[in-house]
């Protein structure tokens, strides 16, 4: 196991040149500190936690908290957890992984953890988590915007939700559809909140009015029917109440193959019948799916890594001008689950 001589000698640096470097008690330039990082991953060394803790007075630990109901974390949960993971690491920083079940943060002891600051995911209106960090005064960002009512500013990261919808419908009434059916987050979280209002006003600045049963809100992750969201909605309004659709936004991968066993018992196809369009989705899974489906690439690791980096600033480890409100572009990758309608031919 490599030690600090290892570093400090191919570094060129002295060995407490290298331990500042690691735990951030006197300033270093930008040019030793990549030289000595850059080093320290070649050498796979790791500083001794521990000590450092008691140099510095910090814990050298980030918390990222995840409210959950089940384990089951979707290709995007994994990639978002592995660029917070990565970048912490780069700053010396281990990760409290922190799945709190959905409706139980009761207690103070979120504030009592050993960590430095937080990384908050699926942010909900009034967030109880936020409420107890900002009363604890640990620094957090959140990943999502804030909707608490104590709270008028604080650090973000998120993808611009309101140009994301706007760039779908814009994509699918460039396609023909006027009829779009919207398979959203849960209600609660503020995610959800943003894309509800800007999908209905997308649609409105193109002259399209959304009725009551073409917007769908995700039950909540301990519920039985959340692994099934998606199914039960299009057979009911495509199939049961005979409803004109056709395209469908789904929240995400696993609501769109929900979407897509309900499309194939209704003797219907994606995308002859009905066009698909994903918002969260694996890339590889998409690809793989029959048709390949449609989506917007969130970029969750880059939202990962740069939520950390916000939390560094907060934390004084990062010096400088940084933005507090960071976004993450979203990309649409078309693939073959839209089709373009307006011709009856078009859908045969």
């Amino acid at each position: 196991m490599a030690k600090i001589d290892d570093v400090a000698r191919l570094a060129k640096v002295s060995k407490g040149t290298v331990s500042n470097v690691f735990s951030q008690k006197r300033p270093t330039s930008n040019e030793v500190r990549e030289r000595v990082m850059s080093v320290s991953r070649q050498l796979n060394y790791v500083p001794n936690h521990t000590a450092r803790s008691l140099v510095t007075k910090k814990t050298m630990a980030i918390g990222l908290t995840i409210p959950h109901g089940s384990f089951f974390f979707s290709a995007f949960h994994t990639q978002f957890i592995n660029g917070v993971i990565l970048e912490a690491a780069y700053y010396g920083y281990r990760v409290l992984l922190d799945i709190i079940p959905v409706h139980e943060v009761k207690t103070p002891f979120l504030t009592s953890y050993p960590i430095d600051g937080a990384v908050v995911m699926r942010p909900t209106a009034n967030d109880e988590r936020i409420n107890l960090m900002h009363m604890g005064q640990i620094p957090f960002v959140t990943v999502g915007h804030v909707m608490n009512e104590n709270i008028e500013h604080s650090p973000s990261v998120d993808n611009d939700n309101g140009q994301m919808m706007s760039n779908i419908c814009e994509y699918l009434v460039g396609k023909g559809h006027k009829d779009i059916m919207f398979l959203n987050a849960n209600e609660h979280m503020t995610v959800s909140i943003d894309r509800k209002a800007s999908f209905i006003q997308a649609m409105k600045d193109r002259g399209l009015d959304v009725e009551e049963h073409m917007i769908h809100h995700k039950p909540e992750l301990n519920s039985s029917e959340y692994m099934d969201y998606g199914y039960e909605e299009t057979i009911d309004i495509l199939g049961k109440q005979k409803k004109t659709v056709t395209a469908i936004i789904a929240d995400d991968d696993r609501t769109a193959f929900s979407v897509l066993n309900a499309i194939k018992d209704l003797n219907l196809s994606v995308p002859g019948d009905v066009s698909l369009f994903v918002i969260c989705g694996d890339n590889s899974m998409m690809v793989q799916s029959n048709p390949s489906l449609t989506s917007m690439d969130l970029q969750p690791s880059e939202l990962g890594a740069q939520s950390v980096r916000l939390l560094m600033h907060q934390l004084g480890v990062l010096q400088g001008d940084y933005d507090e409100n960071i976004i993450v572009e979203g990309k649409i990758i078309e693939r073959n689950s839209v089709s373009t309608i307006g011709h009856e031919e078009d859908r045969k």
